[in-house]
């Protein structure tokens, strides 16, 4: 998962002693430093090679031969460093033969290493990873997991519990307020309710009433390519019949920056509501409206701004995103359900038939309860769980589901279990920032984690630079 950033943070560390243990190196240092170059030329391919050991085998073979060969790499710099230390504080074993033995055993030991990163390399080739910049592979689970999250307006969620004043601040934010265009977003973690709420708004009778003739939804997703979206929007708002077709055909051959204009044409002089779900960057914005780098208060070229009430309605997990497509408007943050909503959530759910949880072994009910507990507000998790009392399971089986739940939640649903669609989020990190993402799983669950120790652990095993490091490195 983080191995291209532990596999550079273990490189760095190594080319650190490298320099500041130097004089106890004499003898192997020009093979050390061939060494230290070859891990470094490994890492070019390490990016590449991270987005697909998730679906081959192989590949996860290879990182994880990578990341042997780097900590090996580092064992043998260390024992080299402590026996020439030793050699050096005791006189009578200070003898050019047993340093001659130390820096023999040593040279044959990189010399093994350098055939197996040889390997390692010619392997490479076979496996079809690439090296940074010489092109950008989209992992296939990832594509799956993204078609399967694509959503629609029309696929409605019939249980909605908790959103109903969200739902009507949104509505009034929507229809009402001042003329000029606005960018109204919905921000919160994956899992939290977005998607469904926007349906639900994009849906409302006021809203269809103030939009009669200009909707459009679209999916953005992760890997965001303006010319998709500018299709998804196109074929809503122009191609609506069979007799459109040709316009249809004419469209699909145009460029991207051709369908920017052409949908700017058609939106120039109408009141427009379009909603852009799942939009994960400022960049991606960028890109979609064509706002220009040289003037990033520009409205953008591709949705126009007609003094006519238009709006635009963005789902992200990044308030930073809000904020960038419209500083003007005030993002609305989601929140967790109250254990009350969840437990309403997870009825609502459980029993489609309106069938009273009350009929069913008090014992059960308060299991259920507890599970709904450890979802903690996640609506993503409580419908989720929901979904399993279409099973037939016992006592047993339930308390099996209780002390397991995270694992439950992370397979139910195949491609969209909970921590398959939270795991986008991690993906999006920067590799800089995965190891210290990671690095929490170390302390128990619900524990207070006081920050000042964890920058101190975070600097200690190398994540991060302190004052002096980074002084040193400028």
């Amino acid at each position: 998962m983080a191995t291209e950033a532990l596999v550079s943070f273990a490189v760095e560390r190594l080319g650190d002693k490298l320099i500041q243990e130097a004089k106890f190196l004499k003898g192997v240092s020009r093979q050390a430093d061939r060494l230290h170059r070859d891990l470094r030329a490994m890492q070019c391919f390490l990016e590449e090679a991270d987005k697909k050991q998730e679906e081959d085998s192989r590949v996860r073979n290879w990182v994880s031969d990578i990341r042997e060969a780097v900590y090996n790499a580092e064992d043998i710099i260390d024992m080299f460093i402590l026996n020439a230390q030793s050699l050096r504080r005791n006189f009578f074993l200070k003898c050019g033969f047993k340093k001659l033995i130390n820096r023999y055993k040593v040279g044959k030991k990189i010399e093994a290493l350098q055939l197996g990163l040889l390997d390692i390399s010619n392997r490479r080739e076979a496996l079809g990873i690439k090296n940074i910049g010489e092109g950008k592979s989209r992992s296939a689970k990832n594509q799956m997991l993204q078609g399967l999250r694509r959503s629609s307006p029309h696929a409605e969620e019939h249980v909605v519990v908790g959103l109903e004043k969200e739902a009507d601040e949104l509505v009034n934010q929507l229809i009402g307020g001042d003329l000029r265009r606005r960018v109204i977003s919905l921000v919160g973690m994956g899992g939290i309710g977005k998607t469904t709420l926007a349906k639900k708004v994009y849906n409302h009778r006021q809203v269809v009433e103030c939009f009669p003739d200009c909707r459009a939804w679209a999916y953005v997703s992760p890997d965001c390519r303006p010319r998709d979206v500018y299709m998804q929007i196109i074929k809503q708002l122009v191609c609506t019949s069979t007799k459109d077709q040709q316009v249809l055909e004419m469209v699909e051959k145009l460029q991207e920056h051709e369908l920017g204009d052409f949908l700017h044409e058609h939106l120039k002089e109408k009141r427009y509501l379009i909603v852009l779900d799942d939009v994960w960057s400022c960049r991606d914005w960028n890109c979609l409206a064509k706002v220009s780098s040289n003037d990033p208060d520009c409205l953008g070229n591709v949705f126009p701004d007609g003094g006519n009430g238009s709006r635009l309605l963005l789902t992200t997990r990044d308030k930073d995103v809000a904020l960038h497509a419209d500083a003007r408007s005030t993002p609305q943050e989601m929140q967790l359900l109250s254990k009350q909503k969840s437990w309403n959530l997870f009825c609502g759910k459980a029993f489609l038939d309106h069938v009273d949880a009350d009929r069913y072994p008090p014992d059960l009910v308060q299991l259920w309860r507890e599970m709904v507990d450890k979802c903690n507000g996640l609506p993503l998790a409580i419908v989720v769980l929901g979904g399993l009392l279409s099973r037939d399971m016992s006592h047993t089986e339930w308390r099996k589901v209780h002390d397991n739940i995270n694992g439950y939640l992370a397979k139910e649903g195949s491609q969209t279990g909970v921590m398959t669609v939270l795991n986008l989020s991690y993906i999006d990190l920067p590799s800089y920032l995965k190891p210290c993402f990671l690095h929490l799983s170390l302390f128990p669950e619900d524990y207070v984690i006081s920050t000042r120790k964890l920058f101190l652990l975070w600097i200690a095993e190398g994540f991060v630079l302190s004052a002096e490091q980074a002084d040193q490195q400028a």
